[in-house]
């Protein structure tokens, strides 16, 4: 056959059951038309730079105000000393939860609003909101000492986790594609909950050194030891251990879809309640006693970190796991390597590909190399979002855009394919991947059929005959021509 009578085609789309031939016969939309559309709410409105400008304005503001509060009440000395204690904890525990997000990392963007949104708005909330509840539980109970406990054990709780969940329910509702599980919940609150303990701890680190000051103490003895030792040795995780409660909640109630509207409302209530209380148990540990700080940390918030922890890697794990259930089906139509489901279900085979594209046959074009490296982690983060989208598709339905979406995906795998496909089936071998179980192909949606019938089987539907650019469908690895898939 010559060069030149060699169709370019792509392999057929393992359909879901419902979907119709023509949902497949358009072609893959240009690329301005590859994100959706927002919602038709005016023309100003609808303006992604207004939008995002608006959002950052408002958050400007909000860190003004609150710089102008904590500096008010600090000075500018203890200010400034609280600012450098108070950041040393910030990029571990950002670093922590971006660690977590590497299955599939959300966009910075949404991680930087978090963050900002706890640091500015919520903690200008809570510090208005404290106040003016402590000077009025003062005045109604002629009792300023109670006023300061009541206020910190019933009021601080609600409000704050209030505020710092408000930044989980924005993403949740406005960047649902972006939200898709329990690792997305607790990865959202735990940097809104590390933004907010940032300010918190500058308020307080500031306010001890302003009383050392004029104590005249200094070393280990002084407050500002002790409060530093407390709020970022001890416990740095306390704040973002009370929000992930929130997070998890709105993690459990994405997974759920939108059909269950019930689930999708009780859930986030739920853990927002729970935020509220596992935060007073906290802030009221002093009324068990003098040891009752200890006692309330090594008895309930260190079981309940440990908790949160493993169900926060569990669920990681569950999502690479989903990659090597829902994938196989697109490895058997053609579009992934058989080996590749198995290596993208692998942090350890996933790093190991980027590193052998990298270092690809020793080039010394390092440019080239993070060309390559960076193909093969935009592969693997779009076959980790198309593996999501199809099991949502078959625990919840295919939605109207399910084949739209499924189609763009497809083709971005495609592009990439010829560096990021010799890659992961390389790391496949190399990780040992090969030696385990494949997991059986999943029938397409489990509760769309009789209770007791046979599952239907994937439909094979041809994909368009256009090739949309990207490397060749038919070279193989050596660069010799190999027929296209049945």
């Amino acid at each position: 056959m010559s060069e030149g009578s060699v169709q370019h085609q792509q392999p057929a789309v393992p359909v879901l059951e419902g979907q119709q031939l023509d949902e497949f016969l358009g072609a893959v939309p240009e690329r301005g038309q590859w994100r959706y559309r927002p919602r038709r709410v005016g023309m100003v409105w609808r303006s992604k730079a207004f939008r995002a400008g608006a959002v950052i304005t408002v958050l400007a503001l909000c860190g003004l105000v609150i710089l102008a509060l904590v500096r008010q009440q600090t000075g500018t000395e203890g200010f400034l000393v609280g600012l450098g204690l108070a950041v040393l904890p910030v990029p571990l525990l950002m670093a922590a939860f971006r660690w977590l997000d590497r299955v599939e990392p959300g966009p910075w963007r949404n991680l930087l609003f978090a963050f900002s949104w706890g640091a500015c708005a919520a903690a200008l909330v809570a510090i208005i909101a404290n106040s003016f509840a402590t000077r009025w539980i003062a005045t109604a109970t002629a009792d300023p000492a109670s006023a300061d406990t009541l206020g910190a054990t019933l009021v601080a709780p609600v409000v704050e986790e209030s505020a710092k969940a408000i930044a989980v329910l924005l993403i949740f509702l406005f960047r649902r594609r972006q939200f898709g599980g329990i690792v997305d919940g607790i990865v959202v609150a735990g940097f809104t909950a590390t933004g907010f303990a940032f300010t918190e701890n500058i308020l307080y680190l500031g306010n001890a050194f302003g009383e050392d000051q004029q104590l005249g103490t200094t070393g280990f003895a002084s407050v500002t030891a002790g409060t530093f030792f407390v709020r970022v040795v001890m416990s740095p995780f306390a704040h973002p251990l009370f929000t992930v409660l929130s997070g998890i909640g709105f993690g459990i109630a994405a997974l759920g879809g939108a059909r269950h509207r019930v689930r999708r409302v009780v859930l986030p209530l739920v853990g927002l309640v729970l935020a509220m209380g596992m935060h007073a148990l906290w802030n009221g540990s002093s009324a068990f006693g003098p040891y009752g700080f200890y006692l309330v940390y090594g008895v309930f918030m260190m079981p309940s970190f440990g908790l949160v922890t493993w169900l926060a890697i569990w669920s990681r794990q569950r999502e690479l796991r989903t990659l090597s259930t829902e994938l196989p089906v697109y490895a058997a139509a053609g579009w992934l390597a058989p080996a590749e489901p198995l290596a993208l279900a692998s942090m350890r085979a996933r790093g190991m590909a980027r590193d052998m594209a990298r270092h690809w046959n020793g080039h010394p074009d390092r440019a080239r190399g993070k060309a390559a490296a960076r193909a093969v982690a935009e592969y693997e983060s779009f076959a980790t979002s198309l593996a999501m989208l199809r099991r949502r598709a078959r625990h919840d339905g295919a939605g109207k855009d399910f084949a739209l979406r499924e189609q763009e995906l497809l083709h971005h795998l495609w592009q990439r394919r010829e560096i990021a496909g010799p890659a992961l089936t390389y790391a496949a071998h190399a990780a040992g991947r090969l030696r385990a179980h494949r997991p059986p192909v999943p029938p397409p949606f489990p509760r769309q059929y009789p209770r007791g019938g046979p599952p239907p089987q994937p439909q094979q539907l041809p994909a368009p005959h256009r090739h949309y650019g990207g490397p060749n469908p038919y070279m193989d690895d050596g660069g010799r021509r190999t027929p296209p898939p049945a």
